[in-house]
């Protein structure tokens, strides 16, 4: 297989697999409902207007800036990516860069489109195709789904800062596109040599 055919084949995968998790819970979760699949996996429907962890800033406008900020930063990562299929490096580089990419289509994709191709969540469960969306092109929420609550419980009193209060581990909720992000990262680190090689030193022959 060719690293182009590979990069394709993670890229369409990737994003098949979350936008088709995504629309599945947006359409049969009210939002704020949730199903326990173990005590430390739980299916939790949230949505987020805003950057990673739910980080919100600058209503609508700054809901626009980030949205044309992500199209400017997925347009590097394709570059970024076309340039190691050219270059040929390591199929785990290649993986890695084509995941990054995935996951920011994939939220790229609910920031542009689901304000007008969804109507809310909020008391019922949403419909596909509405007649009546809930917002507007490059308005609408990101959804989440994926809640790992691996452990609860007060903090010992010295560790600093947050010694005694009330700790989750893992707290925030996320959905498959932040998982590919986040794999992505973990493999670009993992072949850092291959990712970032560097330059060989030239040299004089003796």
């Amino acid at each position: 297989m060719s690293k182009k055919t590979l990069a394709i084949l993670t890229v369409v995968l990737a994003i098949i697999i979350d936008q088709v998790i995504k629309i599945y819970v947006k359409t049969h979760f009210v939002l704020g409902e949730e199903y326990k699949i173990f005590d430390w996996f739980i299916i939790h429907f949230t949505e987020n207007n805003g950057m990673a962890m739910g980080i919100e800033f600058g209503g609508e406008t700054g809901k626009l800036f980030l949205t044309l900020f992500r199209l400017v930063a997925v347009s590097a990562i394709l570059y970024w990516l076309i340039g190691n299929i050219k270059k040929g490096v390591h199929n785990a580089v290649i993986i890695a860069i084509a995941l990054i990419f995935s996951g920011a289509i994939g939220n790229i994709i609910d920031s542009v489109f689901y304000g007008v191709i969804f109507d809310s969540s909020q008391y019922k469960v949403a419909t596909l195709f509405a007649d009546q969306p809930y917002g507007k092109l490059f308005h609408g929420k990101v959804v989440d789904m994926f809640y790992f609550p691996m452990w609860e419980g007060f903090l010992p009193e010295w560790i600093p800062f947050i010694g005694g209060d009330f700790f989750i581990f893992f707290q925030y909720i996320f959905n498959p596109a932040d998982a590919f992000i986040s794999v992505g990262v973990a493999l670009l680190f993992l072949f850092n040599k291959h990712a970032f090689p560097k330059e060989e030193e030239n040299t004089p022959a003796e």
